[in-house]
């Protein structure tokens, strides 16, 4: 059975720049030269039913991304128009304005995003239409920019009224806590948050501060630059959208992330940890096991957002490993991390949802990446995340205090209100995520959980009690 499709949409320079690595990894894996012909290989040729979620063909031997890149300005999208990938692209789905958003938010919601508005929807109805069975949208954008916070709202607002029962996950730069392209990015990613906060189903966050450091600490890079983070952020997303592009004895559909992930529909923003990294010149010496990369997604310098996993408590974890993996090894490895390592919320007893994909992880040619035959992406919805909420709350709080630059954004037609309003939602998050950690108090609520951990400690000891999907 045909997957469901899913059309990509890339929003403002982050979000255009990520499309063009991502799908750069895309053709590698699926055999896709940069004209969108298929290299002369059987193996490759015969995963062609598979990858049609991702990819439409166009005529004989001649495959076009299911996607759509938008910017107000014009000078990344040209970039992507003059590159070997360029000719890959459907023309009408490269969209550009003539002037940027200027790092406001309400610029790209309020007055330029109302311009381009209506073209960049033709366009995605168009995607649409060419699907015989539309799962859902993907989303790449970064949370501080005017054009991917703002236009990012306006659209996600579009397609909950146009196409309410299709799933939409986004994929976010967030901002750093040190490092930073903008001033105003703590309003930018306050106001998003709270007007997308009912319009997403998910939303994978990660922040170039962490990226920076994989790159220096695990692939020996002095001097690492965005093309570098985002074949990193490639790698991550090829993982993630693994199971929807290979065949597999049962394929995870969209839906199954939020499904496992969400408990509750605000709490709605995991964490991401990928492993191995590894340079070209230490995978020679390593040899991978389940268990070191079971081990390591759960710490620290392997995750895509700086926060620290060990102060909040998990909410659910989502294992999607890749390669030729024994069951049985990911079973014992997921009962040590379980029982002994990982501190998760007493009203979640289970908490492990595991897909195995037996398509091995490729990369990029000279990306400084080094290959190897099994990988694993770790996606947690862990309490810890409010760390990251609380920090950019704490910015935005000492700006808006003085009202410092907040004239830009009034001056394109949006209401203070509107700051009042954000700035009280993401208030209200936090306390969510707290809520989320609390102990229970009931006396029966805590011997039922007691209980219940002691049945999974049990259960786990045997292979066969472990209920894990293989894809």
């Amino acid at each position: 059975m045909a997957s469901r499709e899913v059309i990509s949409i890339h929003i403002g320079q982050c979000g255009v720049q990520l499309g063009n690595a991502c799908w750069e990894l895309y053709g590698v894996e699926h055999g896709i030269m940069p004209n969108g012909e298929i290299v002369d290989n059987v193996e490759l040729c015969s995963a062609e039913d598979s990858f049609s979620a991702f990819y439409q063909e166009a005529r004989t031997n001649k495959y076009v991304p299911r996607a759509v890149f938008v910017d107000f300005e014009p000078t990344v999208i040209e970039e992507v128009r003059r590159n070997q990938y360029g000719t890959l692209f459907r023309p009408d789905a490269l969209i550009n304005g003539k002037e940027d958003a200027a790092n406001i938010y309400s610029r790209g919601y309020y007055t330029v995003g109302k311009e381009m508005e209506g073209m960049v929807m033709d366009q995605i109805r168009k995607e649409a239409n060419l699907c015989h069975n539309t799962g859902g949208f993907f989303i790449f954008h970064s949370m501080g920019g005017g054009t991917g916070s703002g236009f990012t709202s306006l659209l996600l607002h579009n397609l909950a009224e146009e196409y309410p029962k299709k799933n939409k996950l986004e994929f976010v730069i967030y901002p750093c806590p040190r490092l930073s392209t903008g001033v105003v990015e703590p309003y930018n990613a306050v106001l998003m948050a709270h007007n997308t906060m009912d319009t997403t189903d998910c939303a994978f966050l990660m922040d170039n501060e962490a990226l920076y450091e994989i790159c220096q600490r695990h692939l020996d890079m002095e001097k690492p630059t965005y093309v570098h983070l985002n074949r990193i952020f490639s790698q991550v997303t090829s993982s993630l959208t693994a199971p929807m592009r290979f065949d597999g004895s049962i394929n995870v559909e969209l839906s199954e992330f939020q499904t496992n992930l969400v408990p509750y529909p605000r709490i709605h923003y995991p964490l991401i940890a990928y492993a191995p990294f590894n340079s070209l010149a230490k995978a020679a010496h390593k040899k991978e096991t389940i268990s070191t990369l079971t081990d390591s997604v759960f710490r620290r310098e392997y995750q895509l957002l700086k926060c620290d996993p060990s102060r909040g408590k998990y909410m659910a974890c989502c294992m999607l490993y890749r390669g030729l993996v024994p069951i049985n090894d990911v079973t014992a490895s997921i009962r040590l991390m379980r029982t002994q390592k990982l501190k998760f919320v007493d009203w979640c007893p289970t908490g492990f949802k595991v897909g195995i994909n037996y398509q091995p992880p490729a990369v990029v040619p000279g990306s400084g990446i080094a290959t190897g035959e099994v990988s694993l992406c770790a996606v947690t919805n862990s309490t810890s995340i409010a760390e990251v909420w609380s920090r950019i709350n704490y910015k935005f709080d000492l700006m808006y205090s003085k009202r410092a630059f907040a004239h830009w954004f009034l001056s394109e037609g949006m209401d203070e209100q509107e700051f009042i309003d954000a700035r009280e939602d993401m208030a209200s998050l936090e306390k969510d995520y707290e809520e989320c950690g609390r102990e229970t108090t009931d006396e029966s609520g805590e011997k039922g959980a007691e209980e219940l951990s002691t049945e999974m400690s049990t259960e786990m000891s045997t292979p066969s009690a472990t209920s894990i999907t293989t894809n």
